[in-house]
């Protein structure tokens, strides 16, 4: 009896001998954090739009006139959906259907030839228009482009009373606020020109407290070579030649599909850049020609 029991104790001990010892499981340590990478800067993007849509006088060929032309308008906005855009030429008529054709807008501006708001306004009305949905108006105002720029005046050597229409807007989704500013400079006064420009630049440091993004549109009346322009050149950038996907195309089309030269402009500062430039030259409402100017757009870059 005893050598069974030695011999089942012998067996027992070489079996646990052989017999691999189980590691512990590790229990999750619960104590470190996960490593938080830091959120990349959000951006947004708006679309800016400068539109000289011609006053409705009679022209030569009748084809061009504004009743004639006018549903080509409505269209092209709502093809091209700008977030904010700058009319040159327009008269009270011309606001009032883009109003009641293009729902969704508000705009702001006064007639050159006495301050007037519509429907007193007198003469073209140098008109912003914005997309509610994505911008909301803090400020705006109309000055003068001459030596008195606070009064209903003419500048230098102008044929025309000149404006530059403001407006401060905040972008709804990125609370970035930005300073637009819309003009159309004298066709023949080489000095009001200039001395416009210079006027303009003046008035955007003066409004421009808070070193918001500005954004200026117009009809120069000038090619991009002119001297005039190159008061800008110092402190804002022009959107078609900055741009990576543009072109160079003429934007007055002196009703030809060719057209004859570039004289509307999209210029910007304190962006995060510009992505695109276009010359919109397509046909709206079966009308080829909208107006004897193509309107332009740039996509410009909000980065917060």
């Amino acid at each position: 009896m005893k050598k069974l029991f030695f011999a089942w104790a012998l067996a027992a001990l070489v079996l646990s001998a052989c017999t691999k010892p189980v590691a512990p499981v590790e229990e999750p340590d619960n104590t470190k954090e996960e490593e938080v990478k830091p959120e990349k800067p959000k951006s947004w993007t708006i679309k800016v739009m400068s539109y000289n849509i011609r006053v409705p006088s009679n022209e030569t060929d009748p084809n061009n006139n504004w009743p004639v032309r006018k549903v080509g308008t409505p269209a092209m906005i709502k093809a091209q959906k700008p977030t904010v855009f700058g009319l040159q030429e327009a008269v009270t008529e011309q606001i009032k259907y883009i109003q009641e054709n293009v729902p969704g807008y508000s705009y702001y501006g006064v007639g050159r030839d006495n301050g007037g708001a519509i429907p007193s306004a007198s003469g073209e009305i140098m008109a912003i228009f914005w997309d509610n949905s994505q911008v909301n108006v803090i400020d705006w105002d109309t000055f003068w482009l001459s030596e008195t720029p606070d009064k209903v005046s003419k500048g230098w050597d102008a044929v025309c009373r000149r404006t530059a229409t403001w407006c401060i807007f905040e972008h709804k989704q990125s609370k970035q606020q930005f300073l637009y500013v819309n003009t159309h400079l004298d066709h023949k006064g080489v000095t009001a020109r200039k001395e416009g420009l210079k006027l303009i630049v003046s008035k955007i440091a003066e409004l421009n407290t808070k070193g918001l993004p500005v954004i200026l549109t117009g009809d120069f009346n000038v090619a991009p070579t002119n001297e005039c322009v190159e008061v800008l050149r110092s402190t804002m950038i022009d959107a078609r030649v900055a741009a990576p996907v543009t072109d160079q195309y003429n934007t007055y089309n002196a009703w030809t599909a060719n057209g004859k030269s570039i004289i509307d402009y999209i210029w910007f500062s304190g962006f995060g850049g510009v992505l695109s430039y276009h010359t919109v030259r397509d046909a709206y409402a079966g009308v080829s020609l909208i107006s004897d100017h193509y309107p332009i757009t740039a996509q410009l870059v909000i980065k917060k």
